[in-house]
């Protein structure tokens, strides 16, 4: 099967449904990123600094707990009545947000948008396996996934914009409109009815999902206790959680992962890269503050300096998902552990306090090339698992759970980041060389998994 081009994806026949898609993971993320701008102004505003810290966690873990149910809704409702679900609870928990009077009430809509965002998310890779051919399925991989790089951008460009301006509940009424323009777009891009069967009774996999969430919770706030033990009691639960869902899931009538992801095979090497990669870009949330702390940039500076790994990674993206000669996708895969290890290496060593321009400068080339290693692999892996499965069945299950793994690694990454920054902060570099080198070794770990992935597809 010769894979398909760029101006086949973006061709009239696809062109609506690609919109769709990304955008749903683009909402997803720049929301996750405008309301980190926003958080200073908001507490200002309506108080509840004590709860500072949950209007992340609560979005992130509705999100993982989302996540698990987008396979069985697009089974049972098909990509357009599932997007049109998904797109009213976002747009319901962004109204709350919008009128919130307080904390309290900010919490329950920020949960209630991380329920809606966590299907959009899970969506965007699910709706691929459904509505497009198989030739085109690493670079609609690669389009939906660089949305994260998007988002990552104008989030906090637009939620600084707003903040400055006093004008934080305005953010939200944004996110709001466009994602009633996305619902007007929906019926036109997608069909109603691909793989639906009624009459499959409405299962959700409740066990899988109240575990995973309660995983992401403990690990989530794994980072704010003071205390050690605390600290390492919450990671262990955590770890013991997503273990105990593993059992579970392997077990359950209805699954998060697909069955083929437990057998003799490469599916469950490729989850398992595609999770370290994941965890691994976390040490990007730490990036604005050692370039405030090191290098006296500016808050606004600072936090553009973040958006290198994301361009990285987008553009690490854009470039591998056009190979497609099958040797060299696995070369790439195989090696792009290796490649992040570097980068951060690269970053671990050139953090001192008192950073010039160069030294920036040097920061946002070794952040890109930490981007680079996992755009590289993240198209390839995530088409190597829509196809990983025999059963066609198992598809849209195959391609959700993308998605959740990707949500989950995600909230374990930024917990071992706060965890390792908490125990080693000394107001200086010490955290920040830490934390790279740590990631650095954790990504060289991911070697092992990417090297089994890459020979087992060849």
């Amino acid at each position: 099967m010769s894979p398909g081009s760029w101006r086949e994806l973006l061709a009239r026949p696809y062109l609506g449904a690609c919109a769709v898609l990304a955008g749903g993971v683009a909402l997803y993320a720049t929301n996750e990123f405008l309301t980190v701008s926003l958080l200073p102004s908001t507490v200002a505003d309506i108080g509840g600094q004590r709860l500072y810290a949950w209007v992340t966690s609560v979005y992130l873990v509705a999100s993982v707990a989302a996540a698990t149910t987008v396979g069985g809704l697009l089974r049972r409702l098909g990509p357009r009545w599932a997007y049109l679900g998904g797109l009213a609870v976002f747009a319901a928990g962004s109204l709350v947000c919008a009128l919130a009077p307080n904390m309290e009430i900010l919490l329950a809509g920020r949960a209630v948008q991380g329920a809606g965002g966590g299907v959009l998310a899970g969506l965007g890779y699910a709706v691929i396996n459904a509505v497009l051919p198989p030739s085109l399925w690493t670079r609609a991989s690669a389009l939906v996934s660089a949305m994260w790089g998007v988002g990552s951008l104008i989030g906090p460009a637009s939620g600084g914009l707003f903040a400055q301006l006093g004008l934080w509940r305005w953010a939200f009424w944004m996110l709001l409109i466009l994602t009633a323009a996305m619902a007007l777009l929906v019926p036109r891009a997608l069909p109603g009815r691909v793989g639906v069967t009624r009459d499959e009774p409405w299962r959700i996999p409740v066990w899988s999902l109240l575990l995973l969430g309660a995983a992401a919770l403990a690990v989530s706030v794994a980072a704010l206790p003071r205390q050690l033990w605390a600290t390492v009691a919450l990671l262990a639960v955590g770890v013991a959680l997503v273990a105990i869902f593993l059992v579970v899931d392997r077990r359950a009538a209805v699954a998060v992962l697909p069955a083929t992801a437990f057998r003799p095979g490469p599916l469950k090497w490729m989850y398992a890269t595609l999770g370290l990669l994941m965890t691994v870009t976390m040490v990007d949330m730490y990036v604005p503050l050692f370039g405030q702390r090191l290098a006296g940039l500016l808050p606004l500076a600072a936090g553009f300096l973040a958006v290198a790994l994301s361009t990285g990674w987008t553009a690490g993206e854009l470039v591998s998902a056009s190979i497609a000669r099958r040797r060299t996708t696995a070369r790439i895969v195989a090696s792009a552990p290796l490649v992040m290890a570097v980068g951060l290496i690269g970053t671990a060593a050139t953090q001192r306090p008192g950073t010039g321009l160069l030294g920036v400068a040097v920061w946002v080339v070794t952040l890109t090339v930490t981007g680079v290693g996992i755009g590289m692999a993240w198209p390839h892996l995530s088409a190597w698992v829509m196809g990983g499965v025999h059963d066609p069945a198992e598809g849209t299950t195959a391609a959700a759970a993308i998605n959740t793994v990707q949500l989950i690694c995600g909230a374990f990454g930024a917990g071992l980041a706060g965890v390792i920054v908490n125990l080693t902060d000394d107001g200086g570099a010490a955290p920040a060389r830490w934390l790279f080198g740590s990631f650095a070794a954790l990504a060289l770990l991911g070697l092992f998994a990417s090297v089994r992935a890459a020979r087992a597809d060849r």
